[in-house]
This record gives structure tokens, sequence and C-alpha cells, in this order.
């Protein structure tokens, strides 16, 4: 069976313009697993991505957001965020959870010369070979 690092090392090397894959355990913001070509991408910037991914999902202002949410509903509204599409000077950032490890999140950055669905294509294809491989 193929490692998350395995399984990120493919999503990077099938996309023209991938600069790194991670998956990160939105519960714990621990790296998971992760692949890249870009050398400044040390340790401490990859553990800074991944917290930062984690305030995205699952931040103090998401949870306002969503408590307000299931006030107006009148029914629970949590961990409503599924995929995330952001967008930088130079990157594409393709984020989805693992709909069946919902603390599971991958993430794809790319340059922005990446055609977007083949991006989103090459996330979501492997989501179900890293679903069994997440806590």
């Amino acid at each position: 069976m193929a490692s998350i690092n395995d399984v990120c090392k493919e999503i990077v090397g099938g996309v023209d313009g991938a600069l790194g894959c991670g998956v990160v355990d939105l519960s714990t913001g621990l790296l998971l697993g992760v692949a890249h070509n870009v050398p400044y991408f040390t340790q401490s910037y990859l553990d800074a991505v991944a917290a930062a991914a984690v305030d995205m999902f699952r931040g103090k202002t998401i949870s306002v957001v969503e408590q307000l949410l299931s006030s107006t509903r009148g029914s629970k509204v949590e961990h409503s965020l599924r995929e995330v599409q952001m967008t930088t000077d130079k990157t594409y950032h393709f984020m989805s959870i693992i709909k069946e490890k919902p603390n599971c999140l991958v993430v794809l950055i790319t340059k922005t010369s990446t055609n977007l669905g083949m991006g989103w294509n090459a996330l979501r294809s492997k989501i179900p070979a890293i679903a069994p491989l997440c806590p």
C-alpha cells in the first residue's frame, strides 16, 4: 500500500506546474504527508501553510459564521466548508476535504499556468487513494 507521501508525489508528478501537495489533519493541524519540488518549502514553511489551512476550514471566524447560520436556519451547521480554491499572484491552491474523513484536507499548490480543471481533476482523482491512509 502506498503512503500519503507517495500519493502526494503522484499528484505533483501528474500536474504541469505543480509545486507541492500535502495532507493536513484539521483536528490537530499536523501535516500527515507531503511532496514538493520547491527548495524553500522548509518544514517550518510547510507547518505554517498547514496551520493556515486549519484556520481557513476550522478557524474561529468560520465557527462564528457557522453558529450564526445555525441560529438562522434552526439546525446545526458545522464544518460546512468542503472545497476552497485560492489564487495568489503566482499560485493556485486547490483544497478539498475528504468526505469519508472530514478532518483530512488535501492541498495542491500549482503555478497559475496550470489549467484549473486539471488541478481539480488531479486532486479529486487521488482522494480515494488518500482516504484510507488518513486517521
